[in-house]
């Protein structure tokens, strides 16, 4: 019997990496995952079905409240990980868990969201958020964590990229190719249903990097409601620079945000996303997409059937992009079927290919 090992990242709230770790467990249920940190509560019952392994810095993490400024000492904690005696090691990661060490002869499958974003593509981003008298420290810290990510990569025998975009960002940075292999969405739950409304519908972390105050821009420029779904440390600011008709709803239930992208007149997305588990989502319920090209939005959005996507990245050209959307009707049976190809059991069927595909044929269980 195959004996398999999945390892996550940090286990502390339930967003898209966790539902891939989660769909991947049901192929292996007697499966540990081993984590830098776990706050209980945090994840569904499917993860934690699964006996969970965490790392020295659980302590130092106060039960995985405080992680972030830990991400120095993860590279270390992840390569701590006893995985003797685990013929297949499944790794899903957006940060370190690529970085751990199989055993001798074992085969590692890594599932990456995306390449650590602090160290790459949006590291001068990042830098300017830390006080000015820390910077050099902190950009000394992320050099040196950009050579262990890069040399940690050699310890994955197959990546699989959740998008072409993020494939393009394996191969740059890593010089290594990938598999790409949507993200599961619950397209069974997310359906149409209920009376469309003349509102424009954000849902995202309010954090720099998902441009909610692009969001709010275009919607001024149309003259139209803008509700958000999404909580984050930006809220007291967007709050204060936000014009009449945006609604801040925060966190919400997943009833009522199927409700929201049923209303919605469309869902706007102004950030470069990995993949786009919203997008999928509103698709699902019927509702049109407002993106960027050059976003892993395009990997769901065929740019005039299910929505526009722009290749300039300005309020100006995607206000446009939208006037488009509300100037013609939708069917959004034909909106739904884009989405059904990025359900669940197609997940499940494409994983399973991947894994009849890399594992030695007297591995396979």
């Amino acid at each position: 019997m195959m004996r398999v090992a999945l390892v996550h990242d940090w286990l502390t709230g339930m967003r898209g990496g966790e539902s891939v770790l989660a769909e991947i467990g049901t192929f292996f249920p007697a499966a540990p995952i081993f984590t830098v940190v776990h706050r209980a509560g945090s994840v569904s019952e499917e993860i934690t079905s699964h006996p969970i392994h965490v790392s020295s810095l659980q302590r130092l993490s106060l039960g995985g409240r405080i992680y972030r400024p830990l991400l120095p000492l993860m590279p270390g904690a992840v390569a701590s990980f006893r995985l003797d005696g685990f013929d297949l090691v499944i790794s899903s990661s957006h940060c370190v868990a690529k970085g751990v060490i199989p055993a001798p002869g074992a085969v590692h499958v890594c599932y990456c969201h995306t390449p650590m974003r602090y160290l790459w593509d949006q590291r001068d981003e990042y830098l300017r958020t830390v006080p000015a008298p820390l910077r050099p420290l902190v950009r000394g810290q992320l050099e040196w964590l950009r050579i262990w990510d890069v040399v940690s990569a050699a310890r994955v025998d197959h990546f699989v990229a959740n998008s072409q975009l993020v494939a393009r960002r394996i191969q740059h940075y890593w010089r290594r190719e990938a598999d790409v292999i949507p993200p599961p969405v619950d397209t069974e739950f997310f359906t149409p249903g209920g009376e469309r409304q003349h509102h424009i519908l954000t849902v995202a972390a309010l954090v720099p990097y998902k441009r909610v105050d692009v969001a709010m821009a275009v919607a001024a420029r149309l003259g139209m409601e803008l509700r958000i779904v999404g909580e984050g440390p930006l809220r007291r600011a967007l709050q204060r620079r936000a014009p009449r008709g945006v609604a801040f709803l925060g966190r919400v239930s997943r009833e009522r945000l199927r409700d929201e992208y049923r209303s919605a007149a469309f869902v706007l997305v102004p950030n470069v996303e990995d993949f786009g588990i919203v997008t999928v989502e509103a698709l699902a319920c019927g509702t049109p997409v407002v993106g960027l090209a050059g976003s892993g939005t395009a990997d769901v959005v065929v740019d005039g059937q299910h929505g526009f996507l722009v290749g300039e990245n300005t309020v100006e050209a995607l206000a446009a992009a939208a006037a488009r959307v509300l100037g013609r009707s939708w069917a959004p049976a034909a909106l739904r079927a884009r989405a059904e190809s990025f359900s669940r059991e197609r997940f499940r069927r494409r994983f399973a290919y991947l894994l009849e595909r890399v594992l030695p044929a007297g591995r396979r269980r």
